[in-house]
């Protein structure tokens, strides 16, 4: 048992409901849960876990290290990676089974290498950038990719299995590049069939795709956030319009609560002060432990009933919190930073508009220091 002042509990029921409501929402599709970056801060196996239980048949993992821990936890669904430098581990990838991308010459001369040192074809999907400007071939040098795979594949070394991309901005279902990014998609791969490409799967879209546009499916769609009951959207779409319900609640205890006079300063700079006599109450989690920086004097807490906010700055293990002057509270209380919002409790959401950032960076960033609880697991 931790004895961590701290913790997240992550509901894996939810993360299984969130991958439901996906997969009703694009039921001509396979579904990839991506569990990239230890599952958005959620536990990388209890979540591809809950998410295979919940009907998702692909997993998506960034990094090949992520790959390789999915295959080695047992886990027997299709596993895709796709974000890796020279010299990365593709053999033992491909040894395992896991799906590689490749978006480059050199990368596919080294999936071949590897295929061929493990004796094992490799399932390759090849990745043309639509207009994110990120990772991919280009259109123009999507043609002699496409060939020097299909001669790997003629020689048994490869097996071209998918094409995919990646939307700039499908978090805003109107902006006039989603059209685009889908017509250079829908051309790529209308090449790489008419050059010869047996495609298993073409894939473009991501949590906001799959959850706002049907004609993108394709055969496999890829949500991320939207597994852990965030919106990709929260500007437009709040989390419970689309059915999902936030997987994750970040909590403390009290560590520390005690009387000040009025005019005391209050942790680094003084960047808050008491205004009358009070009780200050000591959170023991800081930036460290992922609260961000710029939440200082707006970060929003439940203690027992009532909504506060971070008093003063942020420090690397603990914030302060003015308790007010009726404060009845003693170490050892219960601190919610974020949650479902279904008890009152503050949102990854609402922390995020505080910090002037994105859902995504509040759950992924909860340092590896504070212990994961898992509850509803079947």
């Amino acid at each position: 048992m931790s004895t961590y002042p701290a913790h997240v509990v992550v509901d894996l029921a939810a993360i299984r409901g969130n991958v439901q409501v996906l997969v009703s929402r694009a039921p001509s599709a396979a579904v990839m849960a991506v569990v990239k970056a230890d599952g958005y801060g959620h536990g990388i196996v209890p979540s591809a876990r809950a998410a295979l239980a919940g009907g998702a048949t692909w997993l998506g993992a960034a990094q090949v290290p992520e790959a390789l821990a999915l295959r080695a936890a047992g886990l027997d669904a299709r596993i895709l990676t796709w974000l890796y430098a020279p010299g990365a581990p593709l053999a033992e990838a491909v040894a395992a089974d896991v799906d590689v991308s490749v978006s480059a010459p050199w990368a596919l001369a080294e999936v071949v290498a590897g295929a061929r040192s493990v004796g094992r074809t490799a399932r390759v999907h090849l990745k043309v950038d639509t207009g994110l400007g990120r990772n991919g071939a280009m259109p123009a040098e999507f043609p002699a990719l496409l060939d020097a795979a299909l001669r790997a594949e003629a020689s048994g070394e490869v097996r071209v299995v998918g094409v995919w991309s990646h939307f700039a901005w499908a978090d805003a279902p109107q902006h006039p590049t989603v059209r685009a990014q889908a017509e250079v998609f829908a051309a790529m791969v209308a090449f790489a069939e008419s050059r010869g490409a047996r495609l298993e799967v073409r894939h473009l879209a991501n949590s906001a795709a799959t959850l706002t546009n049907p004609a993108v499916h394709y055969d496999l769609v890829r949500p991320g956030i939207a597994v852990y009951g965030l919106s990709p959207m929260p500007d437009l779409v709040d989390a419970a319009d689309f059915g999902l319900v936030p997987a994750m609640t970040l909590e403390a205890e009290l560590a520390l609560v005690k009387r000040v006079p009025p005019d005391q300063g209050v942790s680094y700079g003084h960047a808050y002060t008491t205004t009358t006599e009070t009780t200050l109450g000591l959170v023991p989690l800081g930036y460290a432990d992922g609260v961000p920086r710029r939440a200082s004097e707006c970060g929003p807490v439940l203690v027992g009933d009532r909504r506060l906010t971070v008093a003063g700055r942020v420090c690397m293990d603990q914030f302060v919190l003015d308790l007010g002057p009726d404060a009845r509270e003693t170490a050892g209380e219960r601190v919610v930073l974020f949650g479902s919002g279904a008890a009152g409790e503050p949102t990854a959401e609402d922390w995020a508009r505080a910090s002037g950032t994105i859902g995504y960076e509040i759950v992924t960033r909860v340092g590896a220091r504070v212990p994961r609880v898992y509850v509803g697991a079947h």
